[in-house]
């Protein structure tokens, strides 16, 4: 089946009871069991370990990705974690994108090195700097693209040949593309990793997260630690994030194309002193955009004149755009990644990755791009 097709019936099927079209919420603890001998012939026994409402979902992700196996998350950052605890053993290495969501950088440097792991923060976006970070003991290879919030792009097939050679899996952030427009597994990676509170659910109502895996190996050890964990994902937020996969690429294929014209808006703007959009002549990795992905995207930042004054001030003039810390979502976001998504960063380590005071970052939703053009040209004309 095509890609469309099977965003919409990839893992469900009729409710063999009712006909139901829609996969049923099957919000249960527990499953009773037919004997002692035939425990788990139907597939499930406690809904921390599994769930037939998530696992349509996983099913839909696993299909969507191209990989062996999925599994779903509380949150994206449940994910992440489950990641780095499956593959990283005290005294082990990992080398992570120098470029990564707050939350990646905040889990490495203040909760998983406290067990003795390390990580090393490196431009991946040079695969000459990534085989020159690598230890004897370094596990794993972490990387974010396109980055959070800088959008530096890491050549994932050069990545993951690096990997290859030296035996250490690469797991790769894929949520700002989603597998509608880039699929990591496809060009080599282990791991394809993402928040579902973004495009995958895209309508604000849920947080999750998902680990595709290219082998069953790797599926069958991050679904151990979930279960250790016991961070696994609702059957509401998986009901919800099943519905939200039907429109994913014609979601994205729209906030995309509304993305550049909001981002060569932005060029001619005589008060904006940059701006960062993957679909861009001007953007500095455009060959290696358009050949690893299909698109874009609908993620892109900016930069005014005059400083942080007045990039807060342009933020919070701004009617249409909401001031909100999230992405994906039909409705149009700002955030300001220094004071929040980031903000756990030291100042001197967001200035070295790129991430400066007044960087805007912009999440374009499904509102008609010339209103979302009025509502910046407004907030930037009273600046």
């Amino acid at each position: 089946m095509k890609f469309k097709t099977r965003e919409v019936h990839a893992g469900v099927s009729p409710d063999p009871v009712t006909g139901a079209i829609l996969t049923p919420i099957y919000q249960s603890t527990t499953y009773v069991q037919e004997s002692v001998e035939s425990y788990m012939s139907k597939g499930y026994s406690y809904s921390r370990s599994g769930n037939p409402t998530v696992s349509a979902l996983e099913e839909r992700i696993r299909s969507l990705e191209g990989g062996a196996g999925c599994a779903c998350f509380g949150t994206g950052m449940a994910a992440t974690t489950a990641v780095m605890m499956a593959l990283l053993n005290a005294g082990e290495h990992a080398v992570v994108s120098d470029v990564v969501y707050g939350g990646t950088h905040r889990l490495s440097t203040r909760v998983l090195n406290r067990f003795g792991i390390e990580f090393s923060f490196v431009d991946t976006s040079r695969p000459d700097t990534v085989r020159a970070a690598l230890r004897d003991n370094t596990r794993l290879l972490f990387t974010e693209t396109p980055a959070n919030p800088t959008l530096k792009l890491t050549d994932i097939a050069a990545v993951s040949g690096i990997a290859r050679e030296r035996e250490i899996p690469h797991a790769v952030d894929n949520t700002f593309l989603t597998p509608a427009y880039q699929r990591p597994l496809e060009l080599g990676a282990d791991l394809s990793v993402h928040s579902t509170t973004k495009y995958m659910d895209g309508h604000n109502q849920t947080v999750g997260g998902a680990v595709v895996a290219a082998s069953r190996e790797h599926d069958e050890a991050i679904k151990f630690v979930r279960n250790c964990l016991g961070s696994n994902m609702s059957p509401m937020v998986a009901f919800l994030t099943l519905q939200g996969c039907k429109t994913l690429s014609t979601r994205l294929d729209a906030q995309s194309a509304g993305a550049l014209e909001v981002a060569s808006f932005l060029e001619t703007h005589p008060m904006v002193e940059a701006v960062c959009y993957p679909g861009l002549d001007s953007f500095p990795q455009r060959d290696l955009a358009d050949g690893q992905a299909s698109g874009h995207g609908a993620m892109l930042w900016f930069e005014v004149k005059g400083g942080v004054e007045s990039g807060r001030r342009l933020m919070n003039t701004l009617e249409l755009w909401s001031l909100a810390e999230n992405l994906g979502s039909v409705e149009s976001l700002v955030t300001h990644s220094v004071t929040m998504t980031h903000a756990d960063m030291a100042p001197e380590e967001r200035q070295r990755v790129g991430i400066t005071d007044g960087l805007v970052r912009l999440s374009v939703g499904l509102e008609d791009p010339e209103d979302l053009i009025a509502d910046l040209r407004q907030a930037l004309d009273r600046l």
